[in-house]
């Protein structure tokens, strides 16, 4: 479900986005590598620096799947024996539950936050806000359709057209206490930087600001709306366009696209990564190799 609601959102980054499947198809794809040693070097190479705790990429894959495993899952089991088959939306609106606005809110803000401090992260760089807004014009491939499908889905379906006004007006008035009774941000607050609980809801709420000029450029550029969203949300799936509360429930649970393209996103940089450092490696061993080769050549000159 969660590659169909990717794809069905292509119209809004065309080409961005493959789904690609398997770790040696993933090198070939990130690398352009094609040759079989080579990809077994860059492939070992990954897996020891993602093994290695003191590197980022744990953790970083942590937080794209705490971010998303923290939707509601209610009526999720109900669902299961349905996926690969048409789904027939209202037949399920008795067992979805709709996000409350503040509650809607506060997870699109978190997903953002959790997309600044994996950026960072993977880039070496100390959690930034501003290097993350400027970040997001470069956007591409698994990144820009999760920034895509955030705004689609978490954020016009649920919110409205004027998401944008409606969670920052949300955000002023969240207090610390509703804060620290989501689930989501107890999961999340350890990573989030700010310190006490009011010092952290001040960087949720920098970062959404920093983003919002970004977002509203995105929607205005694409002429996205939740109807013309739903509209094509129904390439694979039946969906009551009066009733978009629900339709975002039904995502929530049917969907895990914010871990889905995050894992993608760790596997590139820990990929391309791990072929530099290979490909370093080689240059090592073939410098070696002409430097033994020249001795011999001297030894037997002189010989």
């Amino acid at each position: 479900m969660t590659v169909y609601m990717l794809r069905s959102l292509d119209f809004i980054v065309p080409g961005e986005w493959q789904n690609v499947v398997g770790f040696e198809n993933t090198i070939r794809a990130v690398t352009g590598v094609t040759d079989r040693d080579l990809i077994g070097e860059i492939g070992d190479r990954a897996i020891a620096l993602y093994n290695n705790p003191s590197e980022v990429y744990q953790q970083t894959l942590w937080l794209y799947q705490t971010v998303d495993r923290a939707d509601n899952a209610i009526g999720a089991a109900a669902l299961a024996n349905k996926i690969g088959e048409k789904i027939s939306f209202l037949g399920f609106l008795n067992q979805l539950t709709p996000k409350a606005d503040t509650v809607q809110t506060i997870d699109l803000c978190l997903k953002l936050v959790v997309e600044a401090i994996a950026f960072c992260r993977l880039h070496g760089i100390p959690t930034s806000i501003e290097a993350f807004s400027s970040s997001l014009a470069n956007y591409h491939n698994e990144s820009v359709i999760r920034m895509a499908a955030l705004i689609a889905v978490d954020g016009l379906i649920p919110l409205g057209p004027n998401f944008i006004l409606k969670a920052q007006s949300v955000l002023g008035q969240l207090n610390t206490a509703q804060l620290e009774g989501n689930p989501t941000f107890q999961n999340l607050s350890s990573a989030i930087p700010g310190g006490s609980t009011a010092g952290k809801l001040g960087f949720i709420g920098e970062n959404f600001a920093s983003v919002k000029g970004w977002m509203n450029n995105f929607v205005i550029s694409r002429s996205l709306t939740p109807d013309k969203v739903v509209v094509h949300l129904q390439q694979f799936m039946n969906v009551a366009d009066s009733k978009l509360d629900y339709v975002a429930a039904f995502l929530d649970m049917s969907t895990n696209y914010y871990e889905h393209t995050g894992t993608q996103t760790v596997a590139r940089n820990l990929i391309l990564r791990a072929a530099q450092e290979t490909k370093g490696k080689g240059k090592g061993k073939e410098k070696k190799k002409k430097d033994k080769d020249k001795d011999k050549e001297k030894k037997k000159k002189k010989d």
